[in-house]
């Protein structure tokens, strides 16, 4: 049934990973203000000065999370399946775990080289997008597994 809980926390997972591909995840202004730094789901930005700016496109980024909500979207309607919709739920585990390795990749190791190393950043929005995708999957997950044993302890009493 689509109105279990498990449904409304792969639907919280879908959301999330919309609000990972629409906002900004990370930001970083130098000390001076002139020189900023900012990581999207598209494109890590770096401008250096009013005119100048280099931009490193991350499409692996949209591609990983488009991957999650759709496998989430998948999981949503295998409702009849438990072990299915538990075994996708994991699958994202590990994509998601993928996608923050990434972005703690380029926060901390390839955008702290630019400019003011002392100077950590902020994360966004988007930032918490993910990790609220990965909170939903896990209370999925949970809540699939729970059905699975109610099912199975039903049908140990027949």
């Amino acid at each position: 049934m689509l109105q279990r809980i498990q449904s409304i926390f792969l639907a919280i997972s879908i959301i999330g990973m919309g609000l990972f591909l629409a906002l900004p995840i990370w930001t970083k202004v130098a000390a001076d203000g002139v020189q900023k730094a900012e990581l999207t789901a598209i494109k890590l930005t770096h401008q250096i000065n009013a005119t100048q700016s280099n931009i490193q496109p991350v499409y692996y980024l949209i591609i990983l999370a488009i991957l999650v909500a759709g496998i989430a979207a998948y999981a949503i309607f295998q409702f009849r399946n438990r072990v299915l919709q538990s075994a996708l739920c994991a699958v994202n585990s590990i994509v998601m775990t993928v996608i923050m390795g990434l972005v703690i990749y380029f926060t901390f190791y390839k955008t702290a080289k630019l400019f003011d190393p002392e100077l950590p950043g902020k994360y966004e929005f988007g930032f918490y997008g993910l990790v609220g995708s990965m909170l939903a999957n896990v209370f999925a997950n949970r809540f699939i597994r729970k059905d699975e044993r109610v099912v199975q302890q039903s049908k140990r009493f027949r």
